[in-house]
C-alpha cells in the first residue's frame, strides 16, 4: 500500500502527532509519499524510519498511491483536489485546523482512521466537482473546484451587476458584492454563510447564491447541475475576481465565463461512523436546542 500526504502549515505542535504517524505507517508496512515542501519543513524535527518518496504536484504524484491523507483544515483539504484531478485517488482529511468539516476525522481518532484505511472498513463517497470554461486561460491545468467557484468585486465598493444565463436563457440580472455557485459539497461553506441552503451530497445539483445582494427579492437557487451557467459581468472598474475555491484571478468585463460540471469525480474517504447528517449535527450544530 502507498499513502501520500500533504500538510501546508506545519506548525511545531503537531509534530508528536506526525512522528507517531510516520511509525504506524512503518509498522504496517506502508510505503509513504510525501509533498516535498512539507517533508523538508519536517525533516529537521522527524525521525523518519524509512526515506519517504516525494511528489510536487499532479505530474508526479505515483498513480499507485492508494489514498492521499490531508493533514490540516478544509483548505488543506481543498488544496489536494488539485493533486489528485482525475487520478481518482481518494482523500481523507485529518482536522487539525479548527471546523474542518470536510476534514472531519479529529487528530485523535487518526489511529482509527488509518487503522481503518488499512483494514479497508471505510466508505467511498463520489463528489461532484465544477470545472469553468473560459475565453482566456484561468488556473492552469486546474480550472475546476470542489466547492464553490465565485465572481467578485474588486478595486471599488460599488455593487457588480451579474448577468447569469442556463443553458443561454436569461437567468437573473445580480446587483450585488458577487455571485456563488456551489456544488453539494460547497452548499456547507462559503454559500452557506450567504444564507444558502444545505444540500446533501449526493444530489446532482448547483447552487446559485448571491453575495450581499441589493434586491430583497433575490434568493439563492437550486438548479441542475446539467445546466451550463454563463455570466456577463458589468461595474465600474474594469476589473473583478474570479475563484475556484482557494484560488483567485482577476478578470476583465471582457472574458467570457462558463459553468457546468466536471467530467470526473473526487472519492473521499468516510469513516464507516461518520456521515453527512451526524457532521452537520456535531459542526453546524444543526438542530440543537440551546435551551436544553
Amino acid at each position: 500500500m502507498l499513502i501520500a500526504l500533504y500538510n501546508r502549515v506545519f506548525e511545531e505542535a503537531d509534530i508528536p502527532l506526525l512522528q507517531h504517524t510516520f511509525h504506524l505507517l512503518k509498522e504496517n508496512n506502508v510505503r509513504v509519499t510525501v509533498f516535498k515542501d512539507f517533508y523538508e519543513r519536517m525533516l529537521p524535527h522527524i525521525d523518519f524510519e524509512q526515506e519517504p518518496l516525494l511528489f510536487t504536484g499532479y505530474d508526479d504524484l505515483s498513480r499507485n498511491t492508494n489514498f492521499m491523507i490531508s493533514l490540516g483544515g478544509d483548505g488543506t483539504m481543498l488544496d489536494t483536489v488539485c493533486f489528485i484531478g482525475d487520478t481518482n485517488i481518494p482523500i481523507i482529511g485529518i482536522n487539525l485546523g479548527r471546523l474542518g468539516f470536510l476534514a472531519a476525522i479529529p487528530e485523535n481518532e487518526i489511529d482509527i482512521a488509518l487503522n481503518g484505511l488499512i483494514r479497508g472498513s471505510y466508505t467511498i463517497d463520489k463528489r461532484t466537482l465544477v470545472h469553468l470554461d473560459s475565453s482566456i486561460p484561468l488556473f492552469g491545468e486546474s480550472p475546476f473546484a470542489l466547492n464553490e467557484f465565485t465572481l467578485h468585486r474588486k478595486d471599488t465598493s460599488s455593487m457588480i451587476k451579474i448577468h447569469t444565463y442556463l443553458n443561454g436563457e436569461f437567468l437573473n440580472t445580480y446587483w450585488a458584492d458577487g455571485l456563488i455557485v456551489s456544488t453539494p459539497t460547497g452548499s456547507t461553506g462559503y454559500s452557506l454563510s450567504c444564507s444558502g441552503p444545505l444540500v446533501f451530497p449526493q444530489t446532482s445539483s448547483f447552487v446559485i447564491t448571491p453575495v450581499a445582494p441589493h434586491n430583497l427579492n433575490i434568493r439563492p437557487i437550486v438548479v441542475p447541475d446539467d445546466n451550463v451557467i454563463s455570466f456577463e459581468i458589468e461595474g465600474r472598474t474594469d476589473n473583478f475576481l474570479c475563484t475556484l475555491d482557494s484560488r483567485v484571478e482577476t478578470i476583465t468585463r471582457e472574458v467570457q465565463l462558463a459553468i457546468k460540471r466536471e467530467r470526473f469525480t473526487i472519492s473521499l474517504v468516510r469513516l464507516d461512523e461518520h456521515n453527512f447528517l451526524k457532521t452537520i449535527r456535531q459542526k453546524l450544530y444543526w438542530g440543537i436546542d440551546s435551551r436544553n
